[in-house]
């Protein structure tokens, strides 16, 4: 039987460093998948999901179990993404090669569908990114971890520390944003 997050973390601070090997497993996926999505950017998403599990390993004596360890563990990515945004709006920068396999825009394309099919898909996934972009950061931030990460409103309660009811609220308008931003895609038949 497979041992709760919370169970491997006592192991590590009791010393068991392939427990938290264990945690990183489960959980480096998801954590750079949440990441990606909020920042846009495969090398940065790698970056700070590294220092995610560097500072909750760091940090293990301090986490109290009041809260599921996954959800501390979105805490820290979430805060560690705010000060990379914050520090690109003081220093911004432009990439030129973002061509990282991980980036579905320059993925191969899939075999199955014609040329144009998968032309009008990778159209939509940047018209969605794009308009997610555009998003309130509450909003964004909600809808990716909701749609996206697949977690309960309570989850994502926890990680943004505010009441459930503000996370169904936020998640809806920032739904109903998103809906309108690309409204002209069914115009346009995309």
């Amino acid at each position: 039987m497979a041992l709760s997050d919370e169970q491997l973390v006592a192991l590590t601070v009791k010393g068991d460093v392939s427990a938290f090997n264990e945690i990183v497993a489960r959980w480096e996926r998801r954590l750079y998948n949440f990441v990606y999505r909020y920042l846009g950017n495969a090398e940065d998403a790698k970056d700070i999901t590294q220092e995610s599990f560097v500072r909750a390993y760091s940090h293990l004596d301090g986490f109290r179990g009041q809260s599921k360890f996954s959800s501390w563990l979105y805490q820290i990515a979430l805060n560690l993404c705010r000060s990379k945004l914050r520090r690109q709006k003081s220093h911004p920068t432009v990439s030129i090669d973002d061509r990282e396999e991980d980036n579905p825009l320059w993925a191969l394309p899939d075999q199955r569908a014609t040329p144009a099919e998968y032309t009008l898909e990778q159209e939509r996934a940047l018209a969605v990114r794009e308009a997610l972009a555009q998003l309130p950061e509450a909003q964004r931030t909600v809808i990716i971890l909701k749609e996206y990460n697949g977690l309960k409103f309570r989850e994502i309660a926890e990680i943004l520390d505010t009441p459930e009811s503000t996370v169904k609220s936020r998640l809806y308008h920032g739904l109903e944003n998103l809906a309108q931003a690309l409204g002209h895609l069914q115009a346009e038949g995309i």
